[in-house]
Parts: C-alpha cells; sequence; structure tokens
C-alpha cells in the first residue's frame, strides 16, 4: 500500500492559495444572499422591491464629506452582504439623505435600495 506524505510547509501554502481564491471570488461576486428579497425590474435595473440598506457618517468636517462617507457606509455594508454588483449607490433607488450640523461636525444618515 502506498503511503502519502505531505511537507508541513506545503500545508500553509496550500491553505493560503484556497483562501486567496475564495476572498477574491466572494468580493467580485454575490453572496447569494440577494435572492432572499424580492426583485423588482427599474428602467434597466434590476432592484430590491421593498428591501433597504442604511449608511451613516458623523464627525466630518463639511456636509460633502460627511455625505461621502456615508455613502461609502451604505456601499460597504451592502457589498458584504449581497456582493459588489449590488453597492453601487449611484444605481441605488428610493435614496433619503438627511445631514445635521453638531458641534462634534457633520454627519450623514442614508437610505436606498439596492440595483444592479
Amino acid at each position: 500500500m502506498a503511503r502519502l506524505s505531505f511537507s508541513v510547509v506545503a500545508i500553509p501554502v496550500i491553505a493560503t492559495a484556497c483562501v486567496a481564491a475564495t476572498s477574491f471570488a466572494a468580493s467580485a461576486d454575490e453572496t447569494g444572499l440577494a435572492s432572499m428579497h424580492e426583485w423588482k425590474r427599474v428602467g434597466k435595473l434590476t432592484c430590491y422591491a421593498d428591501h433597504t440598506h442604511y449608511g451613516s457618517s458623523a464627525g466630518h468636517r463639511d456636509k460633502k464629506s460627511a455625505t461621502a462617507a456615508a455613502i461609502k457606509d451604505w456601499a460597504g455594508f451592502t457589498a458584504f452582504e449581497y456582493g459588489t454588483t449590488w453597492a453601487n449607490f449611484n444605481k441605488a433607488t428610493a435614496k433619503k439623505i438627511g445631514c445635521t450640523q453638531s458641534p462634534s461636525g457633520w454627519g450623514c444618515e442614508i437610505e436606498a435600495r439596492p440595483c444592479k
């Protein structure tokens, strides 16, 4: 009977390659969770029928940077949950953006339905 042996060095290399391939696929493709929501067509886009995502920011020097940070927060969570194809805020519908200024700076709250 043939006996298999593995080098101790080869196992971490194989594991690293598998993790790298998995990480790339997850960030570039959909996660599969998007199918849990109902979709509808909006022009040329496919959007969630009634599910929205949220993003927020706080403590920014101006409204423009607070808005950009809230959009980045929205896109980051959307990409994490559904994949990068759903995380383009420019394609989102039903957008609501509210910003306020406080002594600590500007902050914004964003709500929008993801589309692809």
